[in-house]
């Protein structure tokens, strides 16, 4: 196996669906690949870790850039997580977010992920607490 190298470019579309895909949440989302690559054009930043020439990694954040960022889709392929894939990706999004004096750092985490961003410095929001998601009339 070659050392990850990690980038800040759009990775490719048709490789993105299948990292994606690996999540299960394609099942709610119905996405494709072009919607899936726009998705990633519109992030405020973004870091792909590659094998090579295959996408291994993911990690996204949308933001306002001054005041709220949110990071989405922190996705390892199953086969390289443990690996610290994920830590790397998720150091460098904090730390564009960081840097950039952006006040208020979130995420949502997957089901069963709780601990790893715990670990990484990351608290759940009180049942009391806000938040909501809105899922029509």
């Amino acid at each position: 196996m070659a050392e990850i190298i990690y980038t800040e470019n759009v990775p490719d579309a048709g490789q993105y669906l299948q990292l994606f895909e690996t999540t299960g949440w394609n099942s709610a989302y119905r996405a494709d690949a072009a919607e899936l690559y726009r998705a990633l054009q519109h992030s405020y930043y973004l870091v792909a870790a590659l094998d090579e020439e295959t996408l291994v990694g993911v990690g996204r954040v949308v933001s306002d850039g001054v005041l709220y960022a949110m990071i989405y889709d922190m996705i390892v392929a199953p086969s390289y997580q443990g690996r610290g894939i994920g830590t790397e990706i998720l150091d460098r999004l904090i730390g564009k977010c960081r840097s950039a004096g952006i006040r208020e750092i979130q995420l949502f985490s997957a089901r069963g992920k709780a601990p790893f961003y715990r670990k990484r410095g990351f608290v759940e929001r009180p049942p009391d607490g806000p938040g909501m998601r809105w899922v029509g009339e």
